[in-house]
């Protein structure tokens, strides 16, 4: 790469800032970020509480966006590391292994979603929008081209600042034709503790129990859960031997099988 090519993208880069098609400004985006960095695909997803996430941008084929598009936006987002990030507003250039749960890759959603995705590493520019609204930039490395080195990683997070500013830049805002259902109640819900319980509301579980199941299916151990709710191992034992007792079920799995259930039902 020549101080000319990053010069001549970066110019690129800014005007396409302007223009009104996501496509210019996100293959632009691409573009100048490739001659520092490899990576296989590039997503950009937006995130308004438990709503559905607006596609911004993507690199994807057809049959690979029916994996990480139509169907993460059926219900799988709920259940993503990043997705819970922008939630939470976290601001900067974060890799999943930073931000997943301690049991995520032996999590029922990592065998059952997310493996279906053949990647080796995703890492994401998260940028928070006015209000409760984010986005948030993934790009990605297929298995076959193997995870990001420590200097790519360290690369794309000086970048960070450059990149978000740029985000934010082609989209100040989130589309305003995306359903605003099941936002937060700001006035009894902190941010940092998403709540999801009307995915379960026809379900008879305890507000607590509600949360223990989302933060198993998230790929939580005991342990995680106990810390995250200030609970004692025993209680977060106690509430699933409850949680399986109410919903009939004997493992995660069946737990994980509840959960696309009740999603596919929402889609209907």
């Amino acid at each position: 790469m020549s101080r000319s090519d990053e010069y001549s993208q970066l110019a690129t880069l800014v005007a396409a800032t302007r223009e009104t098609s996501g496509d210019l400004f996100g293959n632009a985006l691409v573009d100048w970020l490739r001659l520092h960095v490899s990576f296989d695909h590039c997503v950009v997803f937006g995130y308004r509480g438990a709503a559905r996430p607006p596609l911004l941008f993507e690199t994807f084929s057809p049959a690979e966006s029916h994996v990480f598009v139509a169907l993460y936006q059926e219900g799988p987002y709920l259940l993503d590391p990043f997705h819970h990030a922008a939630v939470e507003r976290k601001e900067g250039f974060w890799r999943m292994r930073e931000l997943a749960p301690d049991r995520f890759y032996a999590s029922e959603y990592f065998r059952s979603y997310y493996s279906q995705t053949r990647l080796a590493e995703e890492v994401g520019f998260f940028v928070p929008l006015p209000g409760k609204d984010a986005l948030v930039l993934s790009l990605m490395r297929l298995r076959a081209s193997g995870p990001f080195g420590t200097a790519d990683a360290r690369l794309l997070r000086d970048m960070a600042p450059a990149v978000i500013s740029f985000a934010r830049l082609r989209w100040p805002t989130l589309p305003a034709d995306e359903p605003a259902e099941a936002q937060q109640d700001e006035t009894t819900t902190p941010v940092n503790e998403f709540d999801r319980a009307h995915i379960w509301q026809s379900l008879s579980l305890t507000p607590r129990e509600k949360h223990v199941v989302d933060l198993v299916l998230q790929g939580h151990s005991t342990e995680s859960i106990a810390r995250a709710m200030r609970i004692v191992p025993g209680t977060v034992k106690v509430h699933r031997r409850n949680i399986y007792r109410k919903l009939k079920i004997k493992s995660q799995a069946g737990l994980f099988a509840r959960f696309v259930e009740i999603i596919d039902a929402r889609i209907r």
